[in-house]
């Protein structure tokens, strides 16, 4: 597509106000100084005596780094599209004004990347978090469908640099998960993934049907803030009751013997927590602490904060008409976000983690939402 003069003067405008008010927004020179002072400490001597602090601090530097290669980066791809423009303009050249929609998607694609990552303010967005998928309606399909979905979002994790790990999982009947959660640690992995908080519906030929008959599977997807180190929770061990079990597991030399798996109820509020994936009764017992914390943490967040009590609200039995979002793999090939519309053809992808379209468009709704 060969844009005009005027709309191409006028894409390039747009894009660099956008860009002044995000630098503004974000103060991207204190940001500059954070990092080199950040820098600083991590160079002094002594620094890694205090774990917890060089953590947080290392944390930190990640994601004012991270922040401020992506402005420079856009600075670049801005200045080298105007300079391609001004160059097509001087010349009169068809050839290089046909070059400048890619380059000016690619830098809005870039710039909106960027806003919805400033747009994660919230008090947990920055943290880590825990994900959960259960199994609903649909039987053996919905297990092997929520299964699918825990692949979905630790391939997401992997393309967004995060590390992803199962914690716990209580296996189908014949196949598939009923539950799995998984722990994935990495800056603003909570912002993203409140996105994806509700029921997921999926339309297929029954792998598990002789009769291959078309089925409709449900399961619903949860996501609470991985900030227990960060922040005090009280949790009086009278509240608690803990139970050790034995691990499940394929078989084989790895399967541990011994009742290392550990479920903790909180009898205040009726949480239950498991884990059992790793390889101590005390590491399971750390990891299932860490959790129930998260969960107490995420009732508190959704109590306060509007944004939040709506993603659960949304979420509502896992059954029909409650999804907000379906993947259709036959008669044809979709997946369609209900609350913002957003379509997307190429089921697989998204199935591989190419996520960020549904997870950005709906942030974007939500932000503009709320200035309503």
């Amino acid at each position: 597509m060969v844009l005009s003069r005027a709309e191409l003067k006028t894409r390039l405008g747009d894009l660099a106000q956008r860009f002044d008010e995000l630098c503004r927004a974000v103060d991207h020179r204190a940001l500059v100084e954070r990092q080199s002072a950040l820098e600083l400490q991590m160079a002094q001597a002594g620094f890694w005596e205090d774990q917890e602090r060089a953590r947080r601090v290392i944390a930190e530097l990640s994601d004012v780094k991270r922040t401020n290669d992506d402005i420079q980066a856009l600075a670049r791809s801005l200045a080298d599209a105007r300079e391609l423009a001004a160059i097509a303009i001087e010349e009169d050249d068809d050839g290089l004004l046909g070059e400048m929609e890619p380059e000016l998607a690619k830098a809005r694609g870039a710039l909106e990347e960027l806003e919805i990552a400033m747009i994660l303010g919230g008090p947990y967005d920055k943290e880590s978090a825990f994900l959960s998928v259960h199994a609903g309606a649909g039987g053996t399909d919905a297990a092997d469908w929520a299964q699918m979905l825990g692949r979905m979002y630790a391939r997401w994790a992997e393309d967004q640099g995060y590390q992803a790990a199962v914690v716990d999982t209580v296996p189908g009947e014949e196949a598939g998960v009923r539950q799995m959660t998984l722990s994935i640690k990495g800056v603003r992995a909570y912002g993203y993934l409140k996105a994806e908080i509700g029921v997921h519906r999926l339309v297929r030929i029954s792998p598990f049907d002789a009769k291959k008959r078309r089925h409709t599977s449900f399961a619903a997807v949860d996501v609470i803030p991985d900030a227990s180190e960060e922040i005090n929770v009280e949790i009086r061990d009278s509240d608690l009751r803990i139970d050790t079990f034995r691990a499940g597991g394929a078989g084989g030399q790895h399967v541990n013997v011994t009742d290392s798996a550990v479920r903790i109820t909180h009898a205040p509020t009726g949480i239950v927590v498991q884990c059992q994936n790793e390889r101590s009764q005390h590491s399971n017992r750390a990891t299932a602490m860490k959790m129930l914390k998260a969960r107490l943490i995420g009732i508190e967040e959704k109590k306060r904060e509007d944004t939040l009590k709506h993603a659960y609200d949304e979420k509502g039995e896992i059954a029909w008409g409650n999804q907000i979002r379906s993947y259709v793999l036959q008669p044809y090939t979709l997946v369609k976000d209900h609350r913002t519309d957003l379509e997307v053809g190429n089921v697989q992808a998204v199935l591989d983690g190419a996520l960020a379209p549904f997870i950005n468009t709906y942030l974007r709704a939500r932000l503009l939402e709320g200035r309503k």
